[in-house]
């Protein structure tokens, strides 16, 4: 009897082993599980905190560009309604008209606030307005934007084209990728018999002397020159209209101590000498805007 009564107890031992055994095994991947799971939501946590990081710094640079294009929309609000209020004197013996200052409203509609940033009064916005009317007239997809500058003196307009898209390093021969350039400005000219257009020739201070070009000078006068019979025998504009000059190396734009400084001194400048009403409505005519 007693050996049936220790077999059980032995028995009942070992099963209860058995069981504790598989809790334990079973605790234990539960564990492993739990701080799986822990580390898991700790790098999402961390991935979240560095996003919200970069949402608040996009917010703040959204916040610091509205408060720019508000500045900017409250100086081209006084603008405008400066000029809806008072006649503007452009020059003392040129008054802008009510039908100018209509057109010149519609233009800077159009531009962006980043363009228009740059209007501190109203004299600035007229300058936007024409070049920015003018650059729409004569851009062209093959010309690259640092190869064309469109700047605006009062009532004088003045397109600087670089050196590298009208000539070969120290010729007067025109390239053939100015043809669209030439073409373009020569439309312009072509639809407003009251404007004058000097064509004006730069070079850097490096000499030149060759068979053909005796000094800087002769160099700068030449491409004036070259350009000048390119508008009036291949885009028929009146040589009456046209005048050719050279600067040689004595107007520079930059020290000429760099070769970028001396690309940007080798420049032709159109001048344009315009009615600006008259000019005006030619560039604000959008149908006629060359795309």
């Amino acid at each position: 009897m007693k050996k049936w009564i220790l077999l059980s107890l032995v028995l009942m031992l070992s099963l209860t082993s058995c069981v504790s055994k598989k809790k334990y095994l079973a605790l234990q991947d539960q564990l492993t599980q739990t701080r799986g799971e822990l580390q898991k939501t700790t790098i999402e946590k961390e991935q979240l905190e560095q996003k919200m990081a970069i949402i608040r710094k996009r917010v703040d640079e959204y916040n610091s560009k509205i408060e720019s294009l508000k500045a900017t929309n409250k100086t081209l609000s006084g603008n405008i309604e400066t000029l809806n209020n008072s006649k503007l004197e452009v020059k003392e013996e040129v008054v802008m008209s009510r039908d100018m200052k209509e057109k010149m409203i519609k233009t800077l509609a159009k531009m962006s606030p980043e363009e228009l940033a740059g209007a501190k009064n109203l004299k600035d916005s007229i300058n936007l307005a024409l070049t920015y009317n003018l650059k729409n007239k004569i851009k062209d997809k093959e010309v690259e934007g640092e190869d064309i500058h469109v700047g605006v003196d009062k009532t004088v307009v003045m397109i600087s084209v670089a050196d590298n898209l009208l000539f070969r390093s120290g010729s007067y021969q025109v390239n053939s990728k100015a043809m669209p350039l030439l073409k373009k400005l020569a439309e312009v000219i072509n639809s407003e018999p009251s404007m004058d257009v000097m064509i004006e020739g730069h070079t850097d201070n490096r000499g030149i002397h060759t068979d053909n070009i005796e000094d800087n000078w002769d160099l700068s006068v030449k491409r004036a020159t070259a350009i000048v019979r390119i508008l009036q025998h291949k885009f028929n504009v009146d040589p009456s209209r046209l005048i050719a000059a050279g600067r040689s190396q004595y107007v520079p734009i930059a020290e000429n101590d760099t070769w970028k400084n001396r690309a940007r001194n080798r420049r032709t400048n159109i001048i344009i000498l315009p009615n600006l009403n008259k000019f005006f409505s030619l560039l604000e005519a959008e149908e006629h805007i060359l795309e």
